[in-house]
């Protein structure tokens, strides 16, 4: 079986199960707890929220543990902009975001907040200079992925920092689900001042994730109850979700750069190069982790099958749409040509991957577009 479906989600690490099976066993009290076992839960969940914000660029940090990406989004969109009314009541977010963050937006209207989006290029990246004109003194947030999960198009956080800075005293917010632990994420005075992350893309666990915060900015809670996490995420923390969390992180952050992602990536943008009927998506300058390309005259459901039926695994541009037959927003932001749009699949790599599967995929490409040709 050769796994090329890594942005959808990655097999987690063995390492990574350890840390989880044993803190369920060890520390499985509630850390809300009085007594000793709860007190010793309570002292491992700090542990672990202060290896998060280390890790992710922010010691000292806020981190609100969460379910996954999505809900780390919503409780960006929604906490930030509610809590920052103050500083304005516009959201700007770019057109090309996460479904999390785009379904968040209609509820914010609805209450009384103003959205508008910043434009893409055929590339995928942001255009800074349309960011420039919707930022106003009334913007009190601004959400703007770090690399896109469909194309793999990495969006200049710093840049578009700068312009949020000098106009607005926005919050800046990053979905950085599909670039942490793949490339950095600037963390400067420019960068984001809150990230949501999620363990199943770095070979962690499924239903844990979180909101990072250089401080806690101003959020306001999303879900209601006994008041964990300070009030900001009530609900029992799962300890060993946490705990998990920070090892995949951390195991993350050591080893990116151990798998040749930009070498295999820039190998199969030369194979692809070769049939006329295949194009490459965004730019060479994309994450090195994925690639997206379209195959004209065909439905990316097509391939999907065609490989699988060889035991190769991709997706159609993004698995959380997949199942649907919604057109992808972000194919038409980027303006690709309508009889490419529907036959997209996705490639993306993870930690255990190989070369010699690169060149597996290969040979099983050639022969569906042989198949395609003779038809």
């Amino acid at each position: 079986m050769i796994y090329f479906d890594n942005s959808a989600t990655t097999m987690p690490d063995d390492r990574v199960l350890d840390t989880f099976i044993k803190s369920s066993k060890a520390f499985f009290a509630n850390p809300s707890s009085l007594h000793r076992l709860g007190i010793e839960a309570d002292r491992l969940l700090r542990r672990a929220s202060e290896q998060v914000a280390e890790l992710a660029g922010m010691p000292g940090g806020k981190v609100v543990f969460t379910s996954g990406g999505t809900e780390a989004d919503n409780l960006a969109l929604f906490g930030l902009a509610r809590g920052n009314r103050s500083h304005g009541k516009k959201v700007l977010v770019s057109a090309i975001e996460h479904p999390a963050v785009l379904q968040s937006l209609a509820q914010l209207e609805a209450e009384g907040i103003e959205v508008d989006t910043v434009q893409v290029g055929r590339d995928g990246v942001i255009d800074l200079a349309d960011l420039d004109r919707k930022l106003t003194p009334d913007t009190s947030l601004v959400s703007i992925m770090h690399v896109n999960n469909e194309t793999g198009a990495i969006q200049p956080l710093e840049e578009a920092g700068r312009y949020i800075r000098a106009k607005t005293r926005a919050v800046f917010h990053s979905d950085t689900v599909q670039s942490f632990g793949k490339i950095p994420i600037p963390m400067n005075n420019n960068g984001p001042d809150a990230i949501s992350v999620s363990a199943h893309k770095i070979h962690g666990i499924e239903g844990s994730g979180a909101l990072i915060m250089k401080k806690r900015l101003g959020l306001e809670p999303i879900l209601f109850g006994g008041g964990q996490q300070e009030g900001l995420r009530s609900g029992t923390v799962p300890v060993a979700h946490a705990a998990a969390l920070a090892k995949a992180m951390r195991l993350a952050v050591e080893e990116r750069g151990l798998a040749p992602y930009d070498e295999w990536r820039n190998e199969l943008i030369r194979y692809f190069g070769t049939f006329d009927k295949v194009l490459v998506l965004g730019a060479e300058n994309n994450a090195p982790h994925i690639i997206s390309v379209a195959i004209r005259g065909i439905k990316g459901e097509i391939a999907v099958n065609a490989l699988q039926e060889q035991e190769i695994y991709v997706s159609t541009s993004s698995a959380c749409s997949s199942r649907s037959r919604k057109e992808s927003h972000v194919l038409q932001a980027m303006g690709v040509p309508d009889h490419y749009r529907h036959g997209v699949i996705r490639i993306s790599f993870g930690r255990m991957n190989s070369a010699e599967e690169i060149e597996q995929f290969k040979e099983a490409f050639t022969s569906f577009i042989g198949t395609l040709e003779r038809v």
